[in-house]
């Protein structure tokens, strides 16, 4: 493996399993705490140590809920001194003036948040805790106050597919710098929603509405867990900015007890940083390097001529097919390569 072809550009850590919510799609079925093992205040500076030392990647600070952490002020302040582009993902219901405040001069550069509806019934379904919806919406007026850039996460499904044009009015409404659309990955407490993910076909009018609306270029967008969608673009006369599915290739996942994965819905270990260091297993995990290889790409996705701006989604084939090489669930597109 040629290390030097797979540099380390996202991490998305999760902090802690600890949360308030009960999400019916939360891929880490994250609860109300305590954790058992979750990395110490001591072994989170030594993992930014490790990144520091050998990469910059964006670090995606996220849960459960970050924010039940009483050391998460320490850890971003940690690793901003380390020059690291840190963000955070929070729910919104623990967001103040003050921690919005303390977030900023942190150096969180974004905070994302979730809608998974238009309003208050399809949201708060979603998130299994009434008023989550209302806390989304005055979190989104304190970060404008305070000059802190938001994002705003989606994840559709058969619940909310026939209000994605209102959630995409309403972002914007709201002040949002961006709007990220996760296509459901059934795992964890998601795999309840097995019936109500969409199927390929939805899937592709859906991947299409969406160029469409990302071509109004109105927000910024970006489509994931669905790296067909760059195979749409491409379908499309459009230019990529992404090569489908990054895991493992340049987005590493870190568990709350220091498990390397290739992304938080495929939970497949792929070395331990708590022990083995940050750089030890990017560089040198098998696994890493098996999902590299895309001759060990199976199906109609390793016979298709878009295998390497796509790739499929590795975690659904895992989860629907029990083999994360098999083609990719949800893409109804059957070219041959020639």
């Amino acid at each position: 493996m040629d290390k030097g072809t797979f540099p380390l550009r996202m991490i998305a850590w999760e902090l802690t399993r600890n949360c308030n919510l009960n999400c019916v799609h939360c891929r880490a079925r994250a609860s109300a705490g305590p954790h058992a093992d979750e990395l110490s205040s001591g072994e989170c500076r030594r993992i930014i140590d490790d990144i520091a030392a050998f990469s910059a990647p964006t670090i995606i600070l996220t849960g459960g809920e970050p924010l039940l952490r009483e050391d998460i002020y320490d850890i971003i302040d940690y690793a901003s001194s380390k020059k690291l582009r840190c963000v955070i993902a929070v729910n919104g219901t623990l967001v103040d003036r003050e921690n919005a405040q303390k977030l900023k001069k942190g150096g969180i550069m974004r905070v994302s948040m979730s809608l998974d509806g238009k309003d208050r019934s399809v949201h708060d379904a979603f998130r299994g805790v009434s008023g989550s919806y209302d806390a989304v919406m005055g979190a989104a007026r304190i970060f404008l106050d305070a000059s802190l850039p938001f994002q705003i996460n989606t994840t559709v499904t058969r619940l909310n597919v026939a209000e994605l044009g209102a959630i995409y009015d309403l972002v914007r409404e709201i002040g949002a710098v961006a709007w990220h659309i996760f296509l459901l990955v059934p795992v964890g407490r998601g795999v309840g929603l097995k019936g109500e993910e969409l199927s390929a076909a939805m899937y592709e009018d859906v991947l299409r509405w969406l160029y469409d609306r990302e071509e109004e270029n109105k927000i910024e967008m970006k489509v994931t867990c669905a790296p067909h969608y760059y195979r749409v673009v491409k379908e499309k006369g459009g230019e990529p900015k992404s090569a489908g599915c990054l895991a493992g290739k340049s987005f590493l996942f870190i568990s709350h007890t220091g498990i390397a994965q290739p992304c938080g819905y495929l939970d497949l270990a792929c070395g331990d940083v708590r022990k083995e260091g940050v750089r030890k297993v990017w560089e040198g995990s098998h696994q890493f390097a098996r999902l590299r290889d895309f001759r060990n790409y199976k199906g109609k996705c390793g016979e298709c001529r878009y295998l390497r701006i796509c790739g499929g989604c590795r975690a659904r084939a895992n989860e629907l097919k029990g083999d994360l090489f098999e083609a990719e669930p949800y893409c109804s597109h059957g070219e041959r390569a020639i």
